[in-house]
């Protein structure tokens, strides 16, 4: 008889574990990514930091699941994942684009256990309270491959083969949708430190849209700009890299 898969192991991905580290980061992937994509910042970060990335239903080892089309059903399930490593020692959460709102909402929750993460960085999205119009996730199987392609964050060589580029099409928009009909109560906060990151050409998230996340904490904010487009973070990778590394020797300086 196999033993029964626990939340964390069907959520969260430890690539250089480091469970004694005295700082750990979790990772909130865009829409249509997978925790591999953190890969290098868990290379990046390790030892001294415990490296955590997320891992959505639908897509690689877990691509046989069903998508999840609604934010705040993600966020549960992620924070019951996450609950018992909020346990050891606060965590410091990192989410790009549709990660963001997830990494908000899970932060809302794990807050009402008194578990919190400790900062949230929101990368490439606009506050939770700054809404479009958007409908991706209606379009046919072509629109949505041309949006990814637009956005530049998925690998090449899936847009390149079409037998996985269809295969993994159902994860893609259950995503879009999900975030595309996210709606947060324009007074949702958290408590903790939040600090907004752009890209200066980023279309799908202005320097209002992201200064706008200041609404959303009753703690201190920041914004980094960095030069690029909505995936800033690949072509920077070393100054956002920067940016995780002075957070963490920051806490480690006031423990």
């Amino acid at each position: 008889m196999s033993s029964p898969i626990s939340a964390q192991d069907l959520w969260i991905r430890a690539f250089h574990p480091a469970p004694q580290a005295p700082h750990r980061l979790v990772c909130f992937p865009h829409a249509g990514g997978s925790a591999s994509f953190y890969f290098p910042v868990s290379a990046g970060l390790a030892p001294e930091v415990d490296v955590l990335a997320v891992q959505y239903p639908g897509r690689q080892d877990r691509r046989a699941e069903p998508g999840i089309v609604d934010i705040g059903v993600m966020a549960d399930r992620v924070a019951e994942a996450l609950l018992p490593y909020a346990a050891r020692s606060p965590l410091t959460f990192f989410g790009h684009s549709m990660g963001a709102c997830v990494a908000f909402e899970v932060a809302r929750r794990l807050e009402r256990t008194g578990r919190g993460p400790a900062h949230i960085f929101a990368s490439g999205r606009r506050a939770p309270s700054s809404c479009r119009d958007e409908d991706v996730h209606l379009r046919d199987d072509d629109g949505i491959i041309a949006e990814m392609r637009a956005m530049s964050g998925t690998d090449a060589r899936v847009l390149g083969d079409e037998e996985l580029l269809r295969m993994v099409l159902p994860a893609i928009r259950s995503d879009y949708r999900a975030v595309e009909t996210y709606r947060a109560d324009p007074d949702a906060s958290v408590n903790c430190p939040v600090t907004a990151l752009i890209g200066d050409d980023d279309p799908w998230t202005t320097h209002d849209e992201a200064r706008a996340w200041e609404k959303h904490t009753t703690g201190p904010f920041g914004l980094t700009v960095f030069s690029g487009g909505h995936f800033y973070l690949s072509s920077r990778a070393d100054e956002v890299m920067a940016v995780l590394k002075e957070h963490f020797d920051t806490r480690e300086a006031t423990r």
